[in-house]
């Protein structure tokens, strides 16, 4: 199936392997509401948080055009540990070759729900927790929390369901006329929701506001939200 963009998955299939590395910026871009504004957002927010010498991670780092853009703005602090973790080979070769210039940048292809965090300032998770399955996201944020600083940041940006069936309707179809509007066909919108089948699960903002306070937060605020997709800060 065809799911825009030149890529293709199967009902129940979707991957980021493969070639959906080369092709995965266009494609996100294409299909996630304000995406390069969620960047610039946790850029300015790296401001507060990240000082020379911390430690910063992305999990679910993918071609690590965020983590590039964060160390960055942040070139005036050289001895900042800018970590990327992802779980596909592909991503992280991408993600190496594109931030090879970044000294302090560092990549790895590993399993965020197995990864030993080193004590740090701010952990960014750019829509990655929603492909995380159910039964390993409490551990995570536990373990999210635990490594933090007292006064770090945990930024998470998730697609969200809605809180009852009413609501979800409403943004489902919202979503597809932002999808239509963005140029997929609807054959390619059908084909990508059934490849998500069992790979992505997203929460409603309850379900992920109780990740975060069972894990120990509780000064949390939405920082940006567009129809089902969320952006919050977590401060320990």
């Amino acid at each position: 199936m065809k799911v825009g963009n030149d890529i293709e998955a199967k009902n129940g299939g979707w991957t980021f392997g493969g070639d959906v590395a080369e092709k995965f910026v266009a494609h996100v871009s294409q299909s996630v509401p304000l995406y390069a504004e969620g960047h610039d957002l946790i850029c300015q927010l790296s401001d507060f948080f990240c000082a020379n010498e911390s430690v910063c991670y992305e999990l679910g780092v993918s071609t690590g055009e965020l983590l590039r853009k964060l160390a960055e703005r942040n070139a005036d602090k050289p001895d900042a540990h800018w970590i990327g973790i992802d779980c596909e080979a592909d991503m992280i070769a991408k993600a190496k070759k594109d931030c090879a210039h970044i000294p302090n940048i560092e990549l790895f292809c590993d399993d965020v729900t197995l990864y030993d965090f080193q004590k740090s300032d701010m952990i960014v998770s750019y829509y990655c927790m929603q492909f995380i399955p159910p039964r390993h996201r409490q551990d995570l944020f536990n373990r999210i929390y635990e490594s933090l600083n007292w006064g770090g940041a945990f930024i998470l940006f998730e697609k969200v369901r809605g809180p009852d069936a009413r609501f979800q309707d409403i943004l489902t179809l919202l979503y597809n006329d932002f999808k239509l509007q963005n140029g997929f066909t609807p054959d390619e919108i059908v084909s990508k929701a059934r490849s998500l089948k069992g790979v992505m699960e997203p929460f409603s903002t309850e379900g992920n506001l109780g990740l975060m306070q069972r894990a120990g937060f509780s000064d949390i605020i939405t920082i940006q939200k567009y129809i089902c997709f969320e952006g919050f800060l977590a401060i320990k």
